[in-house]
């Protein structure tokens, strides 16, 4: 029985370290595809993208069969991660600041998003959820914010989540080779804009 008690144990240690390596592969396929495509496109090859990530190509195709999947894997990922950065703003700096570092980390997400662009704006079926995925996740997170700034009478309360969602988005988008520099300094101007109306007595 101890036997059997002691070999049932070493079996599940063995599981678990298998689950450990396969998702520290995963994060580290998702992130490596994420600079990839940030600089090349979606187009980049696979080869590539498991040879930064230090892993063999089968691996990448045994949890990414397309690469659609592995498209949407990364929007996906990259929404979640702007999603946890907002409420860690919200807790740890004062509501205008945080707003400010949420909307420059967002650009960073639009720099992803534009070497998505064209697989997301394609017709496969991969894509087809992300679009309200995105929105059902960033509105509420932004919203958090905004409602959180205007309360303190940093900006203006009268702010549609997703209009600056996309105006923010827009301007990212349209940067070109202008770089971060030129983004986070657009950022900063629409954060000026908001505070024209904003309730000073509170």
């Amino acid at each position: 029985m101890r036997g059997n008690s002691v070999k049932e144990q070493t079996e599940k240690a063995a599981k678990k370290t298998v689950r450990a390596d396969a998702q520290r592969n995963e994060n580290t396929i998702l992130e490596v595809a994420k600079s990839l495509f940030s600089k090349y496109g979606v187009d980049v090859p696979v080869r590539k993208i498991a040879t930064e990530s230090g892993v063999g190509v089968g691996t990448v195709y045994r949890r990414f069969p397309k690469r659609s999947d592995l498209v949407a894997a990364v929007f996906r990922r990259e929404v979640d991660a702007c999603v946890r950065y907002a409420e860690t703003v919200q807790q740890n700096h004062q509501p205008g600041e945080a707003l400010t570092l949420w909307f420059i980390r967002y650009t960073e997400f639009i720099a992803t998003k534009r070497g998505l662009a064209a697989a997301l704006h394609s017709k496969d079926p991969a894509f087809a959820s992300l679009p309200i995925y995105f929105r059902s996740n960033f509105e509420p997170a932004l919203k958090a914010l905004l409602d959180a700034a205007a309360k303190s009478g940093e900006i203006r309360t009268d702010i549609a989540p997703y209009d600056l969602l996309r105006a923010i988005g827009g301007l990212a988008m349209a940067n070109g080779d202008d770089g971060t520099e030129y983004e986070h300094s657009m950022v900063k101007l629409m954060i000026d804009g908001l505070r024209f109306g904003a309730d000073q007595t509170r």
